[in-house]
């Protein structure tokens, strides 16, 4: 029988820090939305208070009688159990963590209809409006006006940084789950499998280890500046040929929800040369420098500068992943999360601290070699870091 991973007083802690930053921003309810079904990008707030994810269809058309299948929502209310509202008219009640929870054909107006018999009016958080369709809350608004709503997406994100001692285990067993997939990636990459045979050894392993994964891109030989050589699948049938640059990254490896995203360069079939060599070491000693100049309390925008640092150093050049992602690097857990760690994308007063989980990651090009890329995952501690991948980066 499946069981919650999480036992139930790891959520009662969370609810009462959720509780606890709600009094503090004058709050005395919220309406937590998540949408899922098929995927997990913004699944994280309710899966975190509630341990729900629909699995329903995320694409489905609203008709007569289903609405905003793959929503849901939990109500927060300072003192009080919170109450799950979903997108089904049941579900497995030995996974959810609440006890209050109520299925709906139509979520949306099944938590106005909520709040409504609460007797909760004035002002309300709405977490979520990053992702909350437009005609969904307009018809959450007609549906409550007694209430004026607030956007607050960051007040359960903001919970979700710190990750706690059972969190942190959970992120150990995930690592080394996505730590042997990238291995059997790598290896069919390199040993000359096509890319979709190499893709289907990482698939296996997830899958089996009980993990799931969103996507692999991979990319090899003339398009390797590019993150992966099929945008729709991000594999293709094709082969390496043994002296191509080949990259694969887990984007991502998913474990009881949380997101692993390793990644790797190498040569397929043969030796690299001389200029290959160099680019994959000066690529790995960005990511390994920043890894190294982790200090808990400094700032992320310290830490995105000694990348810089380290970038120009190893004479990077420019490529469509550094022209994307001008970072080295992200906090990671129920889906990618902050702080950023890029001059031009992270908040200046970001700080990096312990139980923080990090991918630190650079992208280094060279014109007439190649575009090489590591990421390696982490968890920030008290003395510096400790790393959750342990894939080799080099060596293969």
């Amino acid at each position: 029988m499946v069981e919650r991973y999480f036992p139930i007083d790891e959520y009662e802690i969370r609810w009462a820090r959720a509780h606890e930053a709600m009094c503090a921003q004058g709050l005395d309810a919220a309406v937590v939305w998540s949408r899922s079904g098929g995927t997990y990008d913004r699944a994280a707030d309710v899966l975190y208070l509630a341990n729900r994810a629909s699995s329903s269809s995320g694409q489905e058309t609203d008709n007569r009688l289903n609405t905003a299948r793959s929503y849901a929502a939990v109500i927060l209310v300072p003192g009080e159990e919170p109450a799950l509202h979903m997108d089904d008219p049941d579900d497995r009640r030995n996974l959810i963590a609440t006890s209050h929870v109520v299925g709906h054909h139509d979520p949306i107006q099944g938590v106005a209809d909520a709040l409504k018999a609460r007797g909760i009016s004035g002002e309300v958080a709405l977490i979520g409006s990053d992702f909350f369709p437009v005609k969904y809350f307009q018809a959450l608004q007609a549906a409550t006006p007694g209430i004026e709503w607030r956007f607050c997406d960051d007040l359960v994100r903001g919970l979700r940084r710190i990750k706690s001692p059972r969190e942190q285990d959970c992120l150990r067993e995930g690592g080394a789950i996505a730590s042997r997939a990238m291995e059997r990636l790598m290896e069919g990459l390199v040993g000359g499998k096509t890319e979709a045979e190499a893709v289907a050894d990482a698939v296996h392993t997830l899958i089996a280890a009980g993990a799931t994964c969103q996507m692999i891109p991979i990319s090899h030989g003339a398009e390797i500046g590019y993150w992966c050589r099929d945008p729709l699948t991000g594999y293709t049938t094709e082969r390496p040929e043994p002296g191509d640059l080949v990259r694969g990254w887990l984007d991502s490896a998913i474990f009881q929800g949380y997101w692993f995203d390793p990644g790797c360069t190498a040569v397929a079939g043969s030796r690299a040369s001389a200029d290959q060599t160099a680019l994959l070491e000066n690529c790995l000693s960005i990511v390994d420098g920043v890894i190294a100049a982790i200090r808990p309390g400094m700032t992320a925008m310290e830490l995105a500068r000694e990348g810089d640092r380290l970038a120009k150093a190893a004479g990077s050049g420019d490529s469509q992943m550094s022209e994307q992602w001008p970072l080295y690097g992200h906090g990671i857990g129920l889906y990618w999360e902050h702080p950023y760690i890029g001059v031009t994308m992270c908040e200046p007063d970001a700080t990096i601290d312990p139980g923080m989980a990090l991918g630190i990651e650079a992208f280094l090009a060279v014109d007439g070699v190649g575009t090489a890329a590591f990421e390696r995952n982490l968890i920030v501690t008290d003395e510096g870091t400790e790393l959750i991948t342990h894939t080799r980066m080099l060596d293969w």
